[in-house]
């Protein structure tokens, strides 16, 4: 029988292995979101993707990701947190086989969407599972500073891992590589997890706003990946940013009416869970747009190869493994809100920093002071806005808020990247006229970066005044007490 957690039942001893388990999880749907960006022109090689069909490897994959998140943080609720996520590696695990045994375009494309099915039910599950295991308070933070350093250095290491595997082995171990973790994540979960659904025990789920927001969203999100590609003013463009917005009303015009909401509207009464959201949603603007926008600097202006871009970010990984202890601590003495501002601060910074690049190009000089800035400030940043997003809230509703935070991260990046993309293509297009393509590409990547540091700079307002002094004040209090 599924039962409520009882965080008594989880001895100090077995937290940190519970822990460990939650964030390989979580390493390797983050590393899915950078480790097949290095190994595409290989893909493309081998399977014969034109150019415009390449960009669905990645967009499938973030497509269902974003789409389904709201609905795998719910499920976890309802059905049971530890078999949600069970069921989410079974699925990414078989997708990630599938995808590197492709032979066809469409089996790897599918593969592709399958993964992100699953990553949108492992993250809001194992994110609830931390948030009712862990206590309230300074273990918590410590918890979810790992979780973020986790996060961070997840993304980094795509990079690199993608560019090993790639030029040693071949393109189908970037998606192998889940494979094995999978498996040992699967065979351990009953050991070590207690299973937990939210209380009172009900089968009941909101399918009709279910699949209204999804689809909502995964037209939203259909419309950023395409934009770019078929022009702001296409008729495909318009066309899906209407349906978008009809049917994400329709799914607010649902929930204020539902007896058992997929997202009880209440919710967004708690002004810092908002500021979390918009912060969690615009630092991820920033991040994305840093780490794309840096590979391709690299690649195009610099050449690098695969394996010399993964290593230039290992020292961003590290600043940002460093920064994870520092975050909770930070938030632990100092409250959520001052730790966000410290933290937006730095993003811009960091950001501000890389500006710098040149056509020459020095790595010391250029990429290493913002790139290790950034790897402190966006854990730091992260790790307090995940501990404001799931603060307060309810056992029963740990999985809407988890999936509530990570649908916003999903959402906002997916914005960030279509303008950043829109912004730079348009900058280099107009230099390609009165200059070299080097020296263009580079304007370009100058102009995204400042759009990142303008997304930081609207997150540090947003921590500055909307985040509630009370609400912070209540969670300082439980923290020490």
């Amino acid at each position: 029988m599924t039962v409520p957690i009882n965080r008594q039942t989880a001895k100090n001893s077995q937290l940190w292995p519970i822990l460990a388990l939650l964030c390989a999880s979580q390493f390797m749907i983050v590393l899915d979101f950078s480790i097949v960006n290095v190994a595409l022109p290989a893909m493309q090689r081998d399977l014969g993707f034109s150019q415009p069909n390449l960009q669905w490897i990645i967009s499938a994959y973030s497509l269902t990701f974003g789409g389904f998140l709201l609905l795998g943080g719910r499920a976890a609720d309802l059905f049971g947190r530890r078999r949600v996520l069970m069921a989410g590696l079974a699925l990414f695990s078989v997708a990630s086989l599938v995808g590197g045994l492709a032979h066809l375009q469409w089996v790897l494309i599918v593969a592709r969407g399958v993964q992100g099915l699953g990553g949108a039910i492992i993250s809001p599950a194992a994110l609830s599972i931390l948030t009712t295991t862990f206590k309230e308070g300074s273990q918590r933070n410590r918890a979810l500073g790992i979780w973020g350093a986790v996060a961070a250095g997840g993304f980094a290491a795509g990079v690199l891992l993608g560019g090993i595997l790639t030029d040693t082995l071949s393109w189908r171990w970037v998606m192998f590589v889940n494979v094995p973790i999978g498996i040992i994540a699967i065979a351990l979960a009953p050991m070590l997890l207690t299973e937990s659904r939210a209380t009172p025990v009900t089968q009941e789920i909101d399918f009709v706003g279910a699949i209204t927001v999804t689809s909502g969203l995964v037209a939203l999100v259909y419309t950023l990946v395409k934009a770019p590609e078929t022009g702001w003013l296409s008729l495909q463009t318009i066309l899906s940013a209407v349906i978008s917005v009809a049917l994400l009303c329709t799914f607010v015009a649902i929930e204020s009416r539902a007896v058992a909401p997929l997202m009880p509207l209440a919710i967004f009464r708690r002004q810092t869970l908002v500021a979390a959201n918009s912060i969690g949603a615009v630092l991820s603007a920033a991040a994305g747009s840093m780490i794309f926008i840096l590979t391709l600097y690299m690649q195009q202006v610099l050449h690098y190869s695969a394996l010399q871009t993964g290593i230039s970010f290992l020292p961003h990984a590290m600043a940002a493994i460093a920064a994870a202890p520092i975050g909770s601590q930070l938030t632990t003495k100092i409250g959520i809100k001052k730790t966000l501002i410290c933290g937006m601060i730095f993003n811009i910074i960091g950001l501000l920093l890389l500006t710098g690049i040149s056509v020459s190009g020095n790595f010391v000089r250029e990429l290493l002071p913002g790139t290790i800035v950034l790897g402190f400030a966006i854990v730091i940043s992260i790790v307090a806005t995940t501990i404001a997003a799931t603060t307060g809230v309810s056992d029963s509703e740990q999985g809407l808020a988890s999936g509530l935070y990570n649908t916003s991260q999903q959402v906002g990046a997916a914005i960030g990247l279509a303008i950043l993309v829109a912004i730079a293509t348009a900058r280099t297009k107009a230099l390609a006229t009165i200059g070299n393509n080097s020296a263009a590409l580079v304007g370009g990547f100058q102009y995204a970066l400042f759009f990142a540091a303008s997304c930081a700079a609207i997150g540090l307002i947003v921590a500055i005044f909307v985040i509630r002094e009370s609400e912070c004040h209540q969670v300082a209090s439980t923290i020490h007490d």
